[in-house]
């Protein structure tokens, strides 16, 4: 976030509505200057804030400290209106060296708007990401107020932790597959002479099934980075659930499960479902071999409209088994990433793109537990159609 380029939308949402605001006046509430702020942040104080903001005025001198701010820092806001900022919030860098003096926001080159979001420490060591904003009432002109920004550096660090397991699951499941291609390639082609027509058949289908677990593996990265960037895009089309439950069902009887073990129940007449065929397998089939594989007894599959109660009109599927169920303080974490409802293998991305999904369709997905004591995960689609028509 710079706020002196441009910064996050929630910053710049909030502070160019600072550079309005005249030089506060001297005498300040315990949170600063709210009459004056307030004027230009209709609804809002600086107390409304989610990070902590603090101003300085063309003396260099606090006229607002929020409360974000004092959390953040442990400073009461009393104790840093009307002192110099770089006393009100002593900074450093990470090489220990004094940020307000490196920066020099009054006396440095006229062309300058700001700070970028940085890393910077405050006594004690604590890490703090903080931005700032140098407003001038003309270009060029000298500094009129200093608009600091401050945020902890939880929310960043939650952040490289998962993506450093993502990275860390991702080489995990990849090298397992790949250790296998390679080896039976290799040795096919070190020893083809002296193998059998059904021994290479059979490490033919090893690399061919290991090349396939490659290939879902990167659609999942691939889905997990367009649902978090909001590019996931969805072309509807006229969609048959029951026929694409059909045919999943009929993949796993192929695999080697009883038909037995699944019971479908279409509850008619269904409203004409317009999604993306191929979201709507991703989601089945992340559903039913979730089913399958942590589960037991039979998998049961209801497809019926949604009901009166609900907000929108559309189609609702219903997959439960008879297994024993996720532990009800775990069903908050199930569609995060890397959940895992048992020790068997799989990623623990699947439930987390499977919610993505849904939800770019408009939908919603729940679980809890079925009638029968197991796992039951419900999600809806509403009606919708393409603009076109």
């Amino acid at each position: 976030m710079t706020l002196g380029t441009g910064g996050s939308a929630e910053h710049q949402a909030a502070l160019p509505h600072l550079d309005a605001v005249p030089p506060p006046r001297a005498q300040k509430t315990p949170a600063g200057d709210r009459d004056g702020l307030s004027e230009n942040l209709p609804g809002s104080l600086p107390d409304d804030l989610p990070d902590g903001l603090v101003v300085a005025d063309a003396r260099g001198r606090v006229v607002c400290f929020n409360a974000e701010a004092s959390r953040i820092t442990a400073v009461p806001p009393a104790r840093a209106l009307g002192r110099r900022l770089e006393d009100a919030l002593p900074l450093e860098d990470l090489k220990g060296r004094r940020w307000w003096a490196l920066t020099d926001p009054y006396g440095g080159l006229a062309i300058r708007t700001g700070q970028p979001e940085r890393n910077l420490l405050l006594p004690g060591g604590r890490e703090v990401l903080v931005a700032a904003r140098y407003v001038r009432e003309l270009p060029r002109g000298p500094v009129s107020r200093v608009v600091v920004t401050l945020r902890g550096t939880e929310a960043r660090r939650r952040t490289e932790r998962s993506h450093a397991e993502l990275i860390a699951t991702v080489a995990h499941e990849l090298r397992s597959p790949l250790t296998s291609v390679k080896g039976f390639t290799a040795t096919l082609l070190a020893k083809w002479e002296r193998f059998t027509d059904d021994q290479k058949r059979l490490m033919l289908e090893t690399v061919d099934a290991d090349a396939d677990r490659v290939t879902r593996l990167i659609t999942e990265l691939l889905d997990i980075s367009r649902i978090d960037s909001g590019r996931l895009e969805v072309r509807r089309q006229p969609v048959d659930l029951a026929a694409a439950i059909g045919r999943h069902i009929q993949g796993h009887t192929a695999r080697g499960q009883s038909p037995d073990r699944f019971f479908v129940r279409v509850r008619r007449p269904l409203p004409q479902l317009w999604a993306d065929p191929d979201k709507v397998d991703q989601i089945l089939g992340n559903l039913l071999e979730n089913a399958v594989r942590h589960g037991e007894g039979t998998v049961t599959i209801e497809v019926a409209p949604t009901g009166p109660d609900e907000d929108e009109k559309g189609t609702a599927v219903t997959v439960s088994d008879e297994g024993p169920g996720i532990p009800e303080e775990s069903t908050g974490r199930v569609f995060t990433r890397f959940w895992r409802g048992s020790t068997r293998g799989g990623t623990g991305l699947g439930l987390y793109i499977v919610k993505g999904l849904v939800e770019a369709h408009g939908g919603t997905i729940t679980v809890g537990r079925g009638p029968s004591g197991g796992a039951e995960f419900r999600f809806t689609l509403p009606v919708a159609k393409p603009a076109y028509l």
